[in-house]
């Protein structure tokens, strides 16, 4: 029988949102974010350690809050390879005037927009080229379930695209805990593969 995959998003990172900042402002505030590990408080659901128990293979993106999420989750009991292919879609900020201030979280949304409409400066991956990459996220995915269930700790957006993608290839979403938020989670498992829900927590 194929494996299930398994998504899941880190935990919180170590890096406080509560500010106002411009959007230059922000472009180093993300690349904080990017380089913070978990906050010292967070701890995985018992939910999600039972997923990584179980799971085959478990993969992480090779950002700290990714590495840190897989070996909370594993209870640092196993080896994680980190791809670099897992890393978060790109946000970067907009070419906007110093005198906008915005909290993080809102100017997340304003370059996440930008970037679905095309904004990509020099350098940064475009949403076509990340939709590509799910791709051979996918492939990849797709390949390890032939040895059991694989887990992978990764990003809320990624995520979301790797979901967008799996459902439209025929992948059912079986389950779901947490919505989008922190250690959130969705398992998928292949087209008339369905198995009886066990321990794991159901959502929607």
């Amino acid at each position: 029988m194929t494996g299930r995959i398994i998504t899941a998003r880190h935990g919180r990172p170590d890096l406080s949102r509560d500010v106002t900042i411009t959007a230059r402002e922000y472009g180093d505030w993300w690349a904080r974010y990017d380089e913070s590990g978990l906050h010292p408080d967070e701890r995985p659901p018992e939910g999600l350690i039972a997923l990584a128990q179980g799971a085959k293979t478990v993969l992480s993106s090779t950002l700290p809050r990714a590495i840190e999420t897989a070996q909370q989750a594993t209870e640092g009991a196993r080896d994680v390879p980190a791809d670099p292919m897992f890393v978060e879609a790109p946000l970067p900020p907009p070419p906007w005037p110093d005198f906008i201030r915005l909290r993080p979280g809102q100017w997340g949304v304003v370059s996440r927009v930008l970037w679905n409409l095309g904004y990509a400066p020099a350098g940064v991956e475009s949403v076509g080229d990340a939709w590509t990459r799910v791709g051979r996220i996918i492939t990849r995915l797709e390949e390890l379930t032939r040895n059991g269930d694989v887990l992978l700790c990764a990003h809320g957006y990624l995520n979301w695209m790797i979901d967008r993608r799996l459902r439209r290839e025929g992948w059912t979403r079986t389950m779901r805990d947490g919505g989008n938020h922190y250690w959130s989670w969705r398992i998928y498992e292949p087209a008339g593969e369905k198995r009886a829900v066990g321990t794991e927590v159901a959502a929607e």
